[in-house]
């Protein structure tokens, strides 16, 4: 066994380093993962060996999984490494560490670690930028766009039976005088120019979504409860704006927020109905974050103008879920993050970072 000890915040994805790095990981976490990214990777074995030859002198390693800041602070005095996502990391975190050579963001906000108390120890902070979150960001558009193109509804329909019997009403256009475009009778065609788009929370995900807004012409306002610094707003082309704002003006409005006790439920009835009329709410966060009867009441009403979602609130979901009778919802299966070459390619470059810092 190596002699470094490798400290990463538990989480599902993260648990991955284990497997590749710890000889003495639970051969059940080893299958669960080869059955896991068996969708996409083919050779497991394979990968692990390249992913271990990337990590030089840090395989093989302990590695040791903490759930909360307690149990990092009590895992930190034999740490070589830590890896991190949420939990902070300061001068009272960095006291328990004597032997730390490298803390790795699994992410590229840093928000939670005080890079200058790092420095000060000769402690060098890595970041992965996560291609997961940049395929979130990229769901979230195609959700916005097939709502806005009523794609759901148009696709695959292009005869008369077949748009009639959807409930449209396709006509005959004089063409000496006009165009023939939209025959199909499609009303609420929109686009994304010119329209806001209100994201909530503006951590990965929100970062990575809002510079592909503003590309498409969208005024592109945020909230959170830190706001960022000038230069990081103008660099995303973000406005801030208080709640009550945000809701008010934004035609879509994303959540890019952590699941918890804190956000379940944080869009309830009242906040929904202080949305815009019409708005299209997207979520690709988790279905838990949006109250589903205020959900469900918004739609039926007409106050919200649809929805794209891509984790049901039962999963796997349910062949008699209202949602899915509703021309205006379009719900994928839990898949804005996939495919799995995102986390794999992630993690390749988190463990090639480090293979450069740490010593044999």
């Amino acid at each position: 066994m190596g002699t470094h000890v490798v400290v990463v915040e538990d989480d599902p994805f993260p648990r991955l380093l284990q497997v590749i790095l710890d000889p003495a990981c639970d051969p059940a976490r080893v299958e669960a993962f080869r059955h896991f990214l068996s969708l996409d990777l083919a050779d497991f074995d394979g990968w692990l060996a390249r992913a271990r030859a990337a990590a030089g002198p840090l395989y093989p390693a302990r590695v040791r999984l903490v759930d909360s800041e307690a149990a990092l602070h009590a895992a930190l005095p034999e740490a070589t490494v830590l890896v991190t996502e949420s939990f902070a990391v300061g001068a009272a975190a960095l006291a328990h560490a004597p032997k730390l050579q490298a803390v790795q963001k699994y992410g590229r906000v840093l928000r939670n670690i005080d890079t200058a108390a790092c420095a000060a120890r000769g402690v060098p902070v890595l970041i992965v930028r996560r291609r997961a979150n940049i395929a979130c960001a990229e769901h979230t558009m195609t959700l916005m766009l097939a709502l806005a193109k009523r794609l759901p509804e148009v696709m695959g329909r292009i005869s008369l039976r077949q748009l009639r019997e959807a409930g449209f009403e396709p006509r005959t256009y004089d063409r000496r005088h006009t165009a023939n475009s939209n025959w199909a009778g499609i009303g609420g065609l929109r686009i994304l120019h010119g329209d806001t788009l209100g994201i909530l929370g503006m951590g990965e995900i929100g970062r990575e979504l809002a510079p592909r807004a503003a590309a498409f012409g969208m005024r592109v306002l945020y909230h959170q409860r830190t706001r960022l610094d000038a230069a990081e707003e103008a660099a995303l082309s973000i406005e801030a704006a208080p709640l009550d704002q945000l809701l008010a003006q934004s035609d879509w409005l994303s959540i890019q927020l952590p699941h918890g006790d804190s956000t379940r439920g944080f869009m309830d009835a009242a906040r929904i109905a202080a949305m815009k009329k019409g708005a299209i709410l997207i979520n690709t966060s988790r279905s838990e974050l949006v109250d589903r009867d205020a959900l469900l009441a918004a739609l039926r009403s007409g106050h919200l103008g649809g929805l794209g979602l891509d984790t049901p609130y039962e999963e796997p979901g349910r062949d008699d879920e209202e949602l899915l009778g509703m021309r205006n919802v379009l719900v994928t299966p839990h898949t804005a993050a996939q495919p799995r070459f995102n986390a794999l390619g992630d993690f390749m470059d988190l463990l090639a970072g480090l293979g450069k810092v740490v010593s044999k």
